[in-house]
């Protein structure tokens, strides 16, 4: 499948992704779930740049193509995990990196800065691989565990239950850690790369 029709793909996946998250926010009394999104395709730059709450957040597409600065997508991430901005009470962020892999900047010292903060060290780093074309040494560097990899996503319909799942699991995990009279808040990064390598008719 070509370039476009993953990122297609993409935008499908997480749109439909947004109101099973807001019907899982609305079911956690306490828990406020906050989405941002970042796309590194010639450069890096904020998709969604504030922390929105999932009710309230309307996605607009994405386009694939040019070079794919994830380094500087992470180091961006890291600057956002600081405290402030980050609050000191909230539970530890996810952030979910989408992507192939391949990356044409310098993606260890954007992990760098990511790992020097105390929020980036903490935050359940997730990744799903998308296409057959994928470099996994990125993906598993960010998840931080050489024992895992990523969360394949071959299709569409694969890429949208890979979504779902690493995006709802984060607030399952606040769920369980809310206490009754404290309020936590999630702060979900989906951060994703543009894809470049193209494969004829399958991903």
């Amino acid at each position: 499948m070509r370039v476009d029709a993953k990122i297609q793909a993409l935008n499908v996946a997480i749109r439909e992704t947004i109101p099973h998250l807001a019907a899982a926010a609305a079911d956690s009394p306490g828990t406020e779930v906050l989405m941002r999104a970042l796309a590194f395709a010639s450069g890096a730059r904020w998709h969604v740049e504030r922390p929105t709450p999932v009710g309230e957040l309307r996605w607009s597409d994405l386009s694939a193509g040019g070079h794919t600065d994830m380094g500087r997508a992470l180091g961006m991430v890291a600057d956002e995990l600081k405290s402030p901005p980050m609050p000191d009470r909230a539970v530890s962020p996810v952030l979910v990196l989408v992507g192939d892999g391949h990356y044409t900047d310098d993606f260890d010292a954007g992990l760098r800065r990511l790992l020097a903060e105390p929020w980036g060290r903490e935050a359940r780093r997730l990744a799903i691989a998308i296409g057959r074309d994928v470099s996994k040494r990125a993906l598993k560097a960010f998840i931080g565990d050489e024992t895992l990899d990523p969360l394949p996503a071959n299709n569409p319909e694969a890429l949208a239950r890979q979504i779902q799942w690493a995006s709802l699991s984060g607030v399952q995990q606040a769920s369980q850690l809310l206490d009754e009279d404290s309020t936590r808040r999630i702060y979900l990064a989906q951060v994703r790369s543009s894809v470049e390598a193209e494969v004829a008719d399958e991903w």
